[in-house]
């Protein structure tokens, strides 16, 4: 991680003004505290040439007049403002995304998340790692630092438990991709049919990321993380998306039920539990041994995807890895005594292999 995130490249593998045209499309839906100030990053970008195409399904959502404040405000941005959507499946963000990715002028498509803000030259980065054989870059999830004890507990688990799955699976060759922030190559995705062949999916970024890989494209991770900066936060919001992630995981990978084997807790028992049948060694001091250099590792690789200072205390890290460890076994059982899951809102019905149907109220 510290290898690859943060650092500072000598010189751009391509000159700046013949980096390739890139249409960012952002899907937007409701407002929150942080909006504005993550949107207009986008519009400060340091970039020869892109476009910024915003989507928003109803026409009285509130995102409506953010987006053309900014509008009014940079007149030389090349942006436009698309409402309205358009249904081609069950899957929100598709829908809403369509009318913009239909009308995108550019060879290099940035699906981006509403509440990620970005750096100046973020786009810079994601383009220069857009080599020849490579078809998709991907940022990985981070969160930015805000206030209160519930952005320190997703702060600690985007910063430890989600970066050692994720890049471990990147290194291992696992295509693991998150679609908070994914530049992919648009006549790609349009041999796979375009964003409509995964309007059927929930998990539309899992899907995106299968049909370029299954097509012999490389992918390739960002040194600049994809920072989440959303202003709407708590710990039943972070405890309802992880276990919606993780209903997803079960039904597109059924590999994902020894998943809490690898969490810290139910590892270091198993492994304190081999250690006194093998060696006879104590199982409750080998235990804790294991979960303290657990600890350790954990915050070490923390300030590694910080990149710089943290914005809490040892104690307040102690404190939230020590309920996030807590809450996996808890999040994980949750996850498969509900198959349906509620998203923006809809509620889907969760189908193997990855496939969903709504379920309309009667």
């Amino acid at each position: 991680i510290r290898l690859h995130l943060h650092k500072k490249r000598p010189e751009v593998k391509q000159p700046f003004m013949q980096l390739a045209g890139v249409s960012l499309l952002k899907p937007l839906k409701g407002v929150d505290p942080n909006l504005i100030s993550n949107l207009e990053t986008f519009f400060t970008l340091d970039y020869p040439k892109f476009e910024i195409l915003l989507c928003i399904q109803d026409q009285d959502d509130p995102a409506v007049d953010v987006c053309k404040k900014l509008l009014g405000k940079y007149p030389n941005v090349d942006a436009r403002l698309f409402i309205g959507g358009k249904k081609v499946g069950i899957n929100p963000k598709i829908n809403n995304l369509m009318p913009g990715y239909e009308g995108a002028k550019y060879g290099l498509v940035w699906i981006c998340d509403s509440g990620i803000r970005v750096k100046p030259d973020t786009l810079t980065d994601m383009t220069n790692q857009m080599t020849e054989k490579v078809g998709l870059v991907h940022g990985l999830p981070y969160v930015a630092d805000r206030q209160g004890f519930a952005a320190t507990l997703e702060q600690v688990y985007f910063g430890t438990s989600h970066p050692r799955s994720y890049i471990s699976a990147n290194v291992t060759g696992i295509k693991c991709v998150t679609g908070m922030s994914c530049l992919m190559r648009k006549d790609v995705l349009d041999q796979a049919g375009g964003l409509v062949a995964f309007a059927q999916y929930i998990a539309e970024d899992y899907f995106m990321a299968k049909a370029i890989a299954d097509r012999g494209w490389k992918f390739s991770m960002a040194t600049q993380v994809a920072l989440q900066n959303s202003g709407s936060y708590s710990i039943g919001q972070f405890q309802s998306r992880m276990i919606r992630w993780t209903k997803l995981r079960i039904n597109m990978l059924p590999g994902t039920v020894l998943e809490p084997v690898s969490e810290c807790f139910l590892a270091s028992l198993i492994i304190g539990w081999a250690a006194h049948y093998v060696f006879r060694w104590d199982m409750m001091v080998f235990f804790m041994c294991h979960c303290l250099a657990w600890f350790i590792s954990d915050y070490i690789q923390l300030t590694g995807v910080q990149g710089g200072p943290l914005c809490f205390s040892k104690l307040d890290f102690a404190v939230a890895w020590f309920i996030r460890e807590s809450m996996a076994v808890q999040i994980f059982l949750s996850a498969l005594w509900d198959p349906t899951i509620s998203w923006r809102t809809g509620r889907y019905r969760l189908r193997c292999g990855g496939t969903a149907e709504e379920i309309l109220d009667v």
